[in-house]
């Protein structure tokens, strides 16, 4: 049995058997009994608690995109431009960059990225 390229698009014809399976779906109950359904939620209305989790939410959002973010992208920048600047001095100049003491370096970079904030 050969086929071409047309009869390979073909969509075959429903059998009976699969029309009984239709037939057989769609006599499924709809859904639950509405007894199980609170009345608020059908009116759609929000509990206190998921209220207030959404405020939450909404405070935490605010919280990282105001302050935090910021705070890192400042803190994080200064100090990729600070040894950036070193290298190029390494390379350009015969100069050799030390940080003498890590921890008031680190203290420091904290420090400049709260000033402005």
């Amino acid at each position: 049995m050969s086929m071409t390229d047309s009869e390979s698009y073909l969509i075959p014809e429903a059998s009976p058997s699969y029309t009984t399976d239709l037939d057989e779906i769609d006599s499924l109950p709809d859904s639950a009994e509405s007894d199980d359904i609170d009345d608020s939620e059908e009116e759609g209305e929000e509990s206190d608690a998921e209220r207030e989790w959404k405020e939450s939410l909404q405070q935490l959002e605010l919280l990282l995109t105001m302050v935090v973010v910021p705070y890192l992208g400042k803190y994080f920048g200064r100090k990729c431009a600070y040894w950036g600047w070193a290298k190029f001095m390494e390379w350009k100049y015969p100069v050799e960059v030390v940080i003498t003491s890590e921890k008031t370096f680190k203290a420091a970079g904290a420090v400049e990225a709260a000033a402005t904030l």
